[in-house]
């Protein structure tokens, strides 16, 4: 019987095509597996992982939550103390031992960073068991300060924003609806969410961040919503024009798709520990009548 592990994550998505594992990409599936099958070589053994939000190319995320399953004797051996361990040696507690030695493979200085290891609770599945993902995006207007620091994670548009129109905008937004509008379509996919909060404000340095969180979102979702919120903010719609699209049920050009750079993916959250199986055996089920994506 195999074990499951409860991986947490972050990366900086700009030098990879995405998290998808892809033939001659570089993805950030393919670079945490390979450090797991570094581990894992003598035991025969190369871990897949199952990941809660399957992020594009260029989005980052500093919550990410994957799972991986191995034999029992496979994780002994790997989480075994070895001679010269200065880090706690026998006593070391064995899932910190395998984040330690699989971010070591990693390397200290790379753009994705294993944060944690731990033994997945009974019915865990990262991705069906969600309830929720969390993203976040950075705009910076005339307005905000220009930080170089930022510029990876930052999309820079000349024109000033109206924030509390746009904050307006996105409330209008919330609740449980059809976002075709916001989505780039896939064949035999549901368009249909459920946006649970859209806010907007400006941090310390004057940058607008928007904070987004729904049950799963559809492929460009996020950055659409934003880039329409952002059309409220220039002038070029006004409050009301978001939900109006939304209504409309139809790609538009009223708007652009913000770039990748903006976006995070800070927090996925899970249900009761009791509730986890029954939220992905229900998950599964809407999933086999749609043929879905959870990216934003």
């Amino acid at each position: 019987m195999t074990m499951r592990i409860r991986i947490d994550l972050a990366y900086q998505g700009t030098g990879f095509a995405g998290w998808s594992r892809q033939p001659g990409l570089r993805t950030v599936q393919g670079v945490v597996e390979s450090a797991f099958a570094t581990l894992f070589r003598r035991e025969g053994v190369a871990p897949r992982l199952v990941v809660a939000g399957r992020t594009d190319a260029g989005v980052h995320a500093t919550g990410q939550v994957a799972h991986l399953d191995v034999e029992p004797a496979a994780f002994d051996a790997v989480t075994r103390p070895r001679r010269g361990d200065r880090t706690g040696g026998a006593t070391a507690e064995p899932f910190s031992v395998l984040a330690r030695r699989a971010a070591g493979i990693l390397g200290s200085d790379e753009d994705v960073v294993l944060r944690s290891a731990r033994r997945a609770p009974e019915g865990f599945d990262a991705r069906f068991s969600a309830i929720w993902r969390r993203y976040s995006y950075r705009v910076a207007d005339p307005a905000a300060e220009r930080d170089p620091l930022q510029r990876h994670r930052t999309v820079w548009v000349p024109r000033p924003l109206d924030a509390e129109a746009m904050d307006v905008a996105a409330q209008t937004l919330i609740g449980l609806g059809d976002f075709a509008a916001f989505c780039r379509p896939r064949e035999g996919a549901t368009t249909i969410r459920t946006l649970q909060s859209f806010r907007w404000r400006r941090d310390p340095g004057g940058v607008l961040v928007a904070s987004l969180q729904a049950d799963a979102f559809c492929h460009s979702m996020v950055r659409a919503l934003v880039g329409a919120c952002v059309a409220v903010g220039e002038g070029r719609l006004d409050a009301a024009g978001p939900s109006e699209l939304m209504r409309a049920g139809e790609r538009t050009s009223a708007f652009k798709v913000l770039p990748a750079k903006g976006l995070t993916l800070t927090e996925v959250g899970y249900p009761a520990d009791e509730e986890l199986a029954a939220r992905a055996e229900r998950t599964r089920a809407r999933r086999e009548l749609h043929v879905d994506g959870v990216v934003g």
